[in-house]
């Protein structure tokens, strides 16, 4: 055994010896640069396959927000909106990651992009703001390197140095921005101001810009509340919203080359938010019930110490005989 475990070693120590040797002959411009391409070739044929997927699916897991800025005609608008000094980034320099919860089915409205060795990691929040991003932004940053590093074939065991995209983390804000930063500090937020270990900073961007892709869709999401606190979640909302939208050149070229795609996202979304406000008055409901039979458990309990014949007490209750049986005989479950 100590032979075959001894061989095993020394095989993989040669196996990372040459990795580590042909990185060495390959110049780090070069090397960074077909890590690039090859992680690009990768996440665009992930975009490909999810544009395959059927509009059931798409409307029920995705939004506007990814549908908007996963084009790489509007992702680049955005880059430009953020970075106005890199003026030669074409849309072949755009590489689009898309980004799944890594926790759960649910997919929220966050986004990731190359751009000539930067990674952005983007996401939304509407009307829901919580410090709780930064942790998020960070298990992204993670997934995505860990991907980045599998898909470049480098050896994050070997002794080189590893290349990967120089990370740039926003959220873009669309509620009452009232006293908000400007940054999110997880340092600030989580460690009391300690940065010895890690930090990580968000830029919150709201929307500020003159016209720009960025205030284009802080003011559609303006609207849309605005319909849906009129018409409520509904057809009528969503058209209202389009209509308003275009009539102000919010989104214009964007709404009118996908209204039908919109129209099914949005209301996709609100026949998945239905689903799940049913569920929970469900389970509310179901809460309820479970009381009510855990509080005829608990008197029939008492009333079987005080000498009370368990027919009197079933029927007291409202209950199966056998049920009050179970429950003075302790063998019962609540159900």
């Amino acid at each position: 055994m100590g032979g075959i475990g001894n061989t095993m070693d020394k095989r993989q120590a040669d196996i990372n010896s040459r990795i580590e040797m042909a990185a060495d002959n390959t110049s780090d411009t070069d090397f960074e640069q077909k890590q690039s391409d090859s992680f690009r070739i990768k996440t665009e044929t992930v975009t490909e396959s999810d544009s395959q997927k059927s509009d059931v699916k798409t409307t029920s897991k995705d939004s506007v927000f990814r549908d908007l800025f996963g084009d790489r005609k509007y992702a680049l608008q955005l880059y430009q909106a953020i970075h106005p000094e890199d003026t030669d980034v074409t849309e072949a320099d755009i590489g689009n990651v898309t980004i799944k919860n890594i926790f759960t089915d649910q997919q929220y409205n966050d986004l990731g992009m190359t751009v000539r060795g930067k990674l952005l990691l983007m996401l939304e929040a509407q009307s829901s703001w919580t410090v709780n991003i930064i942790i998020r932004i960070f298990l992204y940053l993670a997934h995505t390197w860990n991907e980045y590093i599998e898909s470049t074939r480098q050896n994050r065991y070997g002794s080189k140095k590893l290349a990967v995209p120089r990370p740039e983390f926003y959220v873009i804000y669309s509620g009452d921005r009232k006293d908000r930063p400007k940054w999110l500090r997880l340092s600030e937020e989580f460690f009391e101001g300690n940065k010895e270990y890690l930090e990580i900073n968000v830029k919150v961007l709201y929307g500020d810009g003159k016209g720009d892709i960025i205030s284009q869709y802080v003011d559609f999401t303006k609207v849309y509340n605005e319909q849906v606190r009129l018409y409520g979640k509904t057809r009528e909302a969503v058209l209202s919203t389009i209509r308003i939208c275009q009539d102000r050149n919010v989104l214009k070229e964007y709404l009118s080359g996908r209204e039908k795609e919109v129209i099914n996202i949005m209301m996709g979304l609100f026949d998945q938010e239905k689903a799940v406000e049913q569920f929970g008055n469900e389970k509310k409901e179901e809460g309820r019930e479970e009381g009510k039979l855990e509080s005829k458990k608990e008197a029939a309990i008492n009333m079987k110490a005080e000498g009370l014949p368990e027919s009197m007490i079933a029927k007291v209750l409202d209950v199966g005989l056998n049920i009050v049986q179970e429950w003075v005989a302790g063998t019962a479950v609540a159900r």
